[in-house]
């Protein structure tokens, strides 16, 4: 009993600290779209939040909570703001590499030292892009090269990397201090989405990878657990068109009570009133709530897979990848659908820039392409045609 009421009250809290966050970061999060970079105020306020140590296991210092809380987090501070939701979701997507690939030491080590020193983790570890060469030097490697899609890499503290072995050509990974010498973080992000995730450019000039920073387990020997970090990836970003959505249907519904006239031949004083308007919210907000309980459902598993740890089946997991694919699917046509008809309800003026709308269709957008719809429709078409669970890569 206990132990619930414990879990109880770390839910209770980590929501409302979230509320609180997404309700100060929608303050200004139009006008941060426009003006791009590095959002480093509010970095400090999720650090300040004591929310970076949500998923963190209870015996080295975290929350110990589950990923489908960090998953609820996620998709309320999309909300607010969609930059800053990738951030913190790719933040524990990076922590887990240890976890997964790492020995239990350095588990250990590495989530011991994020809570100690509330480290904010960025990404610089991309396994298509083979910009950076590994050359081993006794037990420690010498990294060269540059890394595209870096999320969340300015103002990071740590950074997960991988490379490439410059004689095996073998894929690793491993965790560095962004502040080594010979890192050299650009901010040149510059989609016309997702703006302020610093989801530029790493660049890597004889960079030292002790060999206590070296994932012990490489992509080509990990286990069935290990393999799960595209299925992590996909429900963060799951999460995260969940929270555009909701964002969108929030800050829509204002603007029609507030600003938006009803048509002149409609017959109604007030733009709520007019009857293709009201419905056209019920169809949108019943299409959202239809992705929001798959996610919901996908969420759930991970938890369950999750706990399996080294002892998860192929067939689990592949499950699990299979339902976490069909929640991002259907949460990212939602947001992409929401995001473009909800300006039906709202009218001409709403396309005015000083409200940054638009806003919500691009950062919906930019990462629905993140990993395509239709590889992931062709794993989820062959588990129900074929029985074939997808084989664990890079992005399934």
């Amino acid at each position: 009993m206990a132990d619930v009421l414990a879990s109880t009250a770390i839910r209770d809290e980590a929501l409302e600290k979230a509320a609180r966050l997404a309700e100060w970061l929608r303050s200004d999060a139009a006008e941060r779209d426009k003006q791009g970079g590095t959002p480093k105020e509010q970095r400090d306020a999720l650090r300040s939040s004591g929310l970076l140590k949500l998923l963190i296991p209870k015996a080295y210092g975290g929350d110990g909570a589950k990923w489908s809380l960090v998953l609820e987090v996620t998709r309320i501070l999309a909300a607010a703001d969609p930059s800053l939701a990738h951030l913190y979701g790719y933040h524990f997507l990076c922590l887990v590499a240890p976890h997964l690939a790492g020995s239990e030491e350095q588990r250990g080590h590495f989530y011991r030292s994020t809570v100690v020193n509330n480290w904010f983790w960025g990404n610089s570890s991309n396994p298509l892009d083979h910009g950076i060469i590994g050359v081993r030097e006794g037990s420690r490697v010498i990294v060269d090269g540059a890394k595209s899609f870096s999320s969340g890499s300015p103002d990071s503290d740590v950074l997960a990397i991988s490379w490439h072995d410059s004689e095996t050509g073998d894929y690793y990974e491993g965790i560095v201090p962004t502040s080594r010498r010979g890192i050299t973080v650009v901010d040149d992000w510059d989609a016309f989405g997702q703006r302020q995730t610093g989801s530029g450019t790493v660049r890597f000039h004889q960079v030292v990878v002790e060999e206590e920073e070296i994932l012990h387990t490489p992509y080509a020997g990990q286990t069935v657990f290990s393999t799960l970090i595209p299925v992590l990836s996909q429900s963060i970003l799951g999460s995260l068109f969940a929270g555009i959505s909701e964002g969108i249907i929030a800050e829509a519904k204002q603007y029609t009570l507030r600003e938006a006239r009803p048509w002149y031949t409609s017959g109604v004083e007030r733009a709520s009133d007019e009857p293709s308007t009201v419905r056209r919210y019920g169809e949108l907000w019943t299409e959202h709530q239809a992705a929001l309980s798959l996610l919901e459902k996908a969420a759930l598993r991970l938890d369950a897979v999750w706990e399996k740890g080294t002892a998860l089946t192929e067939e689990e997991r592949g499950e699990c990848a299979v339902l976490a694919a069909a929640a991002n699917v259907k949460a990212g046509e939602t947001a992409l659908l929401l995001s473009n008809r909800i300006f039906e309800v709202m009218g001409a003026r709403s396309t005015a820039s000083r409200f940054g709308y638009d806003r919500f269709w691009r950062n919906a957008r930019v990462h629905t392409l993140h990993n395509p719809a239709e590889f992931k429709l062709r794993n989820i078409g062959d588990w129900v045609l074929n029985g074939k669970v997808p084989t664990p890569g890079f992005y399934s």
